[in-house]
């Protein structure tokens, strides 16, 4: 294991015992009321049944998870809203890599930078970077979308917790099927391996969440591997000629990819290589 993936596995082990300890202190912590009076005893307000049984409820909440509603509506109290923001954000690395079109994105890049010939340049945390925002740039109008629809109408209580999840399943389920283009045999695979039977093979409305994620990875690497390919072309025949030219000279000790890595760097800034890259690579999700 290289050192940036045991850096990125303990932090994200850190992270996680943050939250389990932060949700933790959040649920543990429930005030009570008290009563009291600084006057005469025989002044002392008395305690109503209402509120006599709201105090027997705290205590016998006080030593548990307690989730209440604010209203009819269905909204949850703050605690547990912030349990699902935690929990949401340690899941966040997760459904970044598996459907949104961060996979495509890393893939084709790395291919780039090995095509290339330059093994550290980019480093990897630029590489990652630039695939974050771009990211970010594509699936703006989705997560615009499962704002709107879903994580506003939870905040203010106008939906259930089941129907946010239902409402925010729906863009990204739209999102991998007409702009990721998400190949039908890919999904027809995992459908036979689970035994399931679905109708609609154009708009794939009935298809199973959990089968349609599997299928869109599996769908994102052969498109990034395709890319990939196609990106090696004109580097390989640059080392083939370079190869020939030092084999009829008889320089044959003399590594061919010392030669041709400075003329591989100078077609690709020539062709302006990195906007042809990214603008093809945003193109493909449109």
């Amino acid at each position: 294991m290289s050192k940036g993936k045991k850096i990125y596995c303990i932090a994200s082990f850190a992270f996680a015992c943050a939250v389990l300890i932060l949700t933790i202190t959040l649920c543990m912590m429930h005030p009570g009321r008290v009563y009291a009076s600084s006057m005469d005893p025989d002044s002392i307000t008395k305690i109503t049944q209402k509120d006599t049984q709201g105090a027997d409820h705290n205590t016998d909440n006080a030593n548990g998870l307690s989730i209440t509603y604010n209203n009819d509506s269905g909204s949850v109290s703050t605690p547990i809203k912030m349990l699902l923001v935690l929990t949401i954000l340690s899941l966040a690395p997760s459904i970044l890599i598996m459907m949104t079109s961060f996979t495509r994105i890393i893939i084709v890049l790395h291919f780039l930078r090995t095509a290339i010939g330059t093994q550290t340049t980019p480093p990897n945390q630029v590489l990652i970077g630039l695939a974050l925002f771009l990211t970010f740039f594509i699936m703006w109008p989705t997560f615009q979308q499962i704002n709107k629809e879903a994580i506003q109408p939870l905040d203010k209580g106008e939906i259930t917790q089941s129907e946010f999840f239902e409402k925010a399943e729906g863009p990204i389920r739209e999102f991998m099927i007409k702009d990721a283009k998400i190949q039908i045999r890919d999904v027809n695979l995992f459908a036979e391996i689970s035994g399931e039977t679905y109708k609609d093979t154009k708009e794939l409305s009935d298809v199973p969440f959990t089968t349609l994620v599997p299928a869109f990875i599996l769908s994102e690497l052969r498109k990034a591997f395709i890319m990939g390919f196609l990106i090696y072309i004109p580097f390989i025949v640059i080392d083939m000629v370079v190869s020939s030219v030092l084999m009829s000279m008889g320089m044959m000790m003399l590594p061919p990819t010392t030669i041709s890595l400075p003329f591989k760097i100078l077609l690709f800034v020539l062709a302006d290589g990195w906007d042809l890259v990214i603008k093809s690579l945003v193109q493909t999700f449109y």
